[in-house]
Formats: structure tokens, C-alpha cells, sequence
């Protein structure tokens, strides 16, 4: 059986069909699971990449929606944001940026390891991918 991750970030999108594109294009997740809702929103879906997986849904009034904000409302802000380990740093800059991912923080060597980049989806969501995997013991 392959290695899951137990920690899944969660995310809301304006336009959650429009995001779930993007995420596959952009960045190289597959879609495990997509759940339509009421017109042509999103009710869950799930996206997987090497193992790992984020959730999201379309944003909405309820109960869970009323305890997050989308980054254009925060004046662009975020108060997290998601790492994803690649295997290829540079590859996976080049395929984001050339699928229209904003680039926030360019590619560079970091100085604890690995080597990675920060952006934004288009809906301001703040993503980190790089080589830096935390689970491995030499990172040089």
C-alpha cells in the first residue's frame, strides 16, 4: 500500500471548477475525487500528488465557509499557505509559471537544503513547492 499523508490542507475557490484545472495544469495533481454541487459549484472535491492531497470546494455561506476568508479579502494575505515536495524543482517552476501560476518568491537553493520556489493560484492562494523534502535525513 502506498504512503498517505494524515495532514491535508483545505481550500475554498470563487470559481472551484476553474481552480481544480489550474491545480492539474499548473502544478501536476491528479483528481482523486470531484463531487459536483448546485450550479456548477463544487461540493468536495480531492486532489492527489505524489502521495499527499489537498481537499477544496467551491466557497459558501455555511458553517464552514463563515470561518474562512479568500486572500483578495485579506488584501491579498494569507494566514497559511501549502508546502508540496517535487522532485524537480526547476521543471515544476517552468510548467506552473507557463500555466500562469504568479511567481512570488523565484526559484532559489535554500540554505536548510532543497531547492524551491513560492506562488500564487489565480484566486491569490499562496503555494510553496520545492526539493526540500522534511522526512529525509540528508538534504544536501
Amino acid at each position: 500500500m502506498a504512503s498517505r499523508s494524515a495532514v491535508i490542507s483545505c481550500l475554498r475557490y470563487r470559481d472551484a471548477p476553474a481552480a481544480i484545472e489550474f491545480l492539474c495544469t499548473a502544478f501536476g495533481f491528479e483528481r482523486h475525487l470531484v463531487v459536483p454541487g448546485d450550479g456548477g459549484t463544487i461540493a468536495h472535491a480531492q486532489l492527489s500528488f505524489r502521495g499527499g492531497m489537498v481537499m477544496l470546494g467551491s466557497a459558501a455561506e455555511s458553517e464552514f465557509g463563515r470561518l474562512m476568508a479568500q486572500p483578495d479579502e485579506t488584501g491579498g494575505r494569507v494566514t497559511q499557505c501549502t508546502y508540496v515536495v517535487v522532485e524537480d524543482a526547476d521543471a515544476h517552476y517552468t510548467r506552473a509559471r507557463a500555466a500562469g501560476a504568479e511567481i512570488v518568491i523565484d526559484i532559489k537553493d535554500e540554505d536548510y537544503g532543497g531547492r524551491g520556489y513560492t506562488c500564487r493560484d489565480p484566486e491569490g492562494h499562496i503555494w510553496n513547492f520545492g526539493t526540500y523534502d522534511p522526512w529525509m535525513d540528508d538534504q544536501g
